[in-house]
C-alpha cells in the first residue's frame, strides 16, 4: 500500500511541475510511512525526488526499528539536520515545501539553496491524501462506528447533574471503553444560549430545562478520525425548538442527497443552505457545510458555496448545516459521508430523530 501511494505522490509532483519536496507533516509522513511520530521543536523530514529517492530525515530520540520504504537519515542534538538534508537537495528547479512547516527551519534551508524556486507543496500530497484507498475507507467506517456507540453512551449521561466540561471527561471515559484512544478535537458540548456559538467552549455552564443540547464530538482510532454533531433537548422543546430542527434535519438530508460524483462541493453546500434560506433563516447558518476529513480531522477541501471543485468517489467529508440564534439556543446536525460511485455511504448510523431526554 505504502509503494502505491509514494507512487500517486510522485505522479502529481510532476503534474504540478516540482523536481522535489519535503513533506514534514506527522499526518502526511504516517500516511507515507506506517509511522505517527511527533517531533516536537525538532526537524522530521521526508525528502522526495521524481529521480525516486525517499529519505526520511528524523532525530535519534525516535528510534524506527523496523523496515521502510526510506532510507533513515538519523542525526543527533549536537548535528545541523538543515546542513544535513541541503546535502541531499538538488541546486536548481523547484522544491515544494509543506504550508506549516516551521519558517525557521524554510529561511535557513532558502538561504542555502538560493538557486531554488520554493513553493507550496502541500496541494501534491492533499490532493492524493482527499482520495481515501480501501484500507482507509474501513477504518474510516470503523472510526464512525465506534463514534456512533460513543454518542449513544454519552447521550445517556446527559442530567442537570453534569455540566458541559464534566460530559467532555465522561465522554473521553466512553472512548477508552471502546479502544479509542484520544479525541480528534476538543468536544464541543454547548448547553442552551451556549449553543448558539458554532464553536463554543465548553465550560461550566449548568444544563437546565428546556435547553438545546450541541454534542460536536470526535474520536481518534487507529490514527483516523472521527466527526458527528447531534442536537437534543433537555426535558423540553418549544415551538421555535422544534421547527428550527426540523429545518436544520432537512437542510442535512437534502445536503447527503446532493453528494454524489460530479457535482461539484458548492453545489452540495447550496442544497443544504437553501433549505435554511428558504425557511428564512440565512444570516444564522454562519459556517461551510462542511470539511474533509481523514487521519486529520479537517483535511483538503471544504463543502463550501465558493468551491467548485468536483467530487470524486473515495472522497469523505462532513455535512453539517446548523442555525443559531444568538441569547436562545442552536442546533447543529453533522454525519461524514463517503463518496460512491453511484452517491454516497453515510457513515453515521446514530438517530437523527429529534429527541427530547
Amino acid at each position: 500500500m505504502a509503494n502505491k501511494r509514494f507512487e500517486k505522490i510522485l505522479r502529481n509532483m510532476e503534474k504540478h511541475n516540482m523536481d522535489q519536496m519535503l513533506i514534514t507533516s506527522t499526518s502526511s509522513i504516517f500516511y507515507l510511512t506506517g509511522k505517527w511520530i511527533e517531533p516536537g521543536e525538532r526537524l522530521l523530514a521526508l525528502y522526495m525526488n521524481t529521480q525516486g529517492i525517499k529519505k526520511l530525515y528524523i532525530n535519534e530520540l525516535f528510534p524506527i526499528n523496523e523496515k521502510l520504504d526510506v532510507d533513515k537519515i538519523v542525526y543527533n542534538d549536537s548535528e545541523d539536520p538543515i546542513k544535513m538534508l541541503s546535502k541531499d537537495v538538488e541546486e536548481k528547479g523547484t522544491m515544494g515545501i509543506d504550508k506549516q512547516w516551521p519558517s525557521h527551519f524554510l529561511i535557513r534551508l532558502m538561504n542555502i539553496k538560493d538557486g531554488l524556486n520554493f513553493t507550496n507543496g502541500s496541494p501534491v500530497i492533499d490532493e492524493v491524501r482527499m482520495i481515501k484507498d480501501e484500507e482507509e475507507i474501513n477504518l474510516m467506517r470503523e472510526a464512525s462506528n465506534i463514534n456512533d456507540k460513543a454518542m449513544s453512551d454519552l447521550v445517556k449521561t446527559i442530567s442537570s447533574e453534569y455540566n458541559e466540561k464534566k460530559v467532555g471527561k465522561i465522554l473521553d471515559g466512553i472512548y477508552e471503553k471502546y479502544g479509542t484512544p484520544s479525541f480528534s478535537f476538543s468536544p464541543l458540548i454547548a448547553y442552551g444560549p451556549n449553543a448558539a456559538e458554532p464553536h463554543h467552549s465548553s465550560d461550566n455552564t449548568p444544563l437546565k430545562k428546556g435547553d438545546s443540547v450541541i454534542l460536536d464530538i470526535g474520536g481518534k482510532t487507529n490514527y483516523y478520525s472521527s466527526d458527528m454533531t447531534r442536537t437534543v433537548f433537555y426535558k423540553e422543546a418549544s415551538e421555535k425548538q422544534r421547527e428550527i430542527y426540523k429545518i436544520v434535519l432537512e437542510a442535512n438530508l437534502k445536503g447527503i442527497d446532493a453528494v454524489k460524483p460530479g457535482v461539484k462541493f458548492s453545489d452540495i453546500d447550496n442544497a443544504a443552505r437553501g433549505v435554511i434560506e428558504k425557511a428564512g433563516y440565512s444570516k444564522y447558518f454562519t459556517h461551510r457545510t462542511g470539511h474533509n476529513i481523514g487521519i486529520d480531522v479537517h483535511e483538503f477541501p471544504d463543502v463550501s458555496k465558493v468551491n467548485d471543485m468536483i467530487v470524486k468517489p473515495g472522497m469523505t467529508f462532513s455535512v453539517e448545516p446548523g442555525i443559531y440564534l444568538t441569547g436562545e439556543f442552536g442546533v447543529r446536525i453533522e454525519d461524514l459521508v463517503l463518496v460512491t460511485e453511484n452517491g454516497c455511504e453515510v457513515l453515521n448510523k446514530y438517530t437523527k430523530e429529534m429527541q427530547i431526554i
